[in-house]
């Protein structure tokens, strides 16, 4: 008598815990719903992308959902209290189907999406070098001028004056290297005047050429152009990659349980062939 009130209560345990955690996907599902756009790509990799992170608990419930029935019926002779198979089974059913839709779908949405990123980033990075370009041009132009010429040139001396003096003295030049408040630019035209006093000159004409740090500033601009697209595509593999590829496994566990559970119920419920009798 024990025993048998100790399966009941194992097989109506078992099955409580199955229900609760489809009825809780289930309501999650309903809830990653709002807002609803179903036009917006950004809202279907989303919900694609938490979907399938959720996917495995309904899996997890059916598989103690049907333990629980396997106990209770294989206990007693009596039918099941609560027999929730064949929608269990309908429910896993559609949950494969969806989870299918949702590889090849979601696959798309993030290629489609990686691309309007990438052309967003050549968009801001072709900005940025016209508007560096003018801005360039403007200076040059003001350059031209006999007092542009002239206050680069004060400019130019300024900053000698001030890199020799941290050159003469070794304290400042290895105070210099060490502060994090000094540029790394400098730092390397402190080293290169250190070893060579002539590269103080050349150093300074090129920090301060038109030309030279136009060349320098667009290289800077495309660099950080090239990790932006590498970063986006580098996203766009990985969550299509796990994202897919999950969904893909979950459709197949979802497909089976639903589709050969269905056809084992309708062997049971047809019954066996009866042979004429004969004649």
């Amino acid at each position: 008598m024990v025993n048998r009130f100790t399966s009941v209560s194992t097989a109506l345990t078992l099955k409580v815990v199955g229900i609760v955690l489809i009825l809780s996907f289930l309501l999650d599902f309903l809830l990653l719903l709002f807002p609803f756009l179903p036009t917006d790509r950004a809202w279907q990799i989303g919900l694609a992308t938490n979907l399938v992170d959720r996917g495995i608990v309904p899996l997890v419930g059916l598989g103690i959902l049907f333990a629980g029935h396997w106990i209770e019926s294989a206990d007693s002779d009596r039918p099941p209290s609560l027999d929730l198979r064949f929608p269990s089974l309908v429910l896993a059913s559609v949950l494969g189907l969806m989870f299918l839709l949702i590889f090849p779908l979601h696959l798309n949405n993030v290629n489609q999406a990686k691309n309007q990123t990438v052309t967003k980033i050549n968009e801001d990075a072709e900005q940025a070098e016209k508007q560096l370009n003018n801005q360039l041009s403007q200076l040059q132009a003001q350059l031209n001028t006999e007092q542009g010429k002239a206050q680069l040139q004060q400019a130019r001396n300024q900053t000698k004056a001030q890199l020799t003096e941290i050159l003469k003295d070794e304290q400042k030049y290895k105070q210099a290297l060490a502060s994090p408040q000094v540029p790394p630019a400098i730092k390397e035209v402190l080293r290169k005047a250190k070893a060579d006093p002539k590269e103080l000159d050349k150093a300074i004409e090129q920090q301060t050429d038109i030309e030279g740090l136009r060349t320098q500033q667009i290289s800077q601009v495309r660099q950080r152009k090239e990790e932006a697209e590498k970063q986006a595509k580098d996203n766009a593999w990985k969550s299509g990659l796990r994202t897919g590829i999950s969904s893909l496994l979950l459709s197949i566990g979802y497909i089976i349980i639903g589709w050969t559970g269905l056809k084992g119920m309708g062997t049971l419920q047809s019954g066996p062939r009866k042979t004429p009798a004969p004649r």
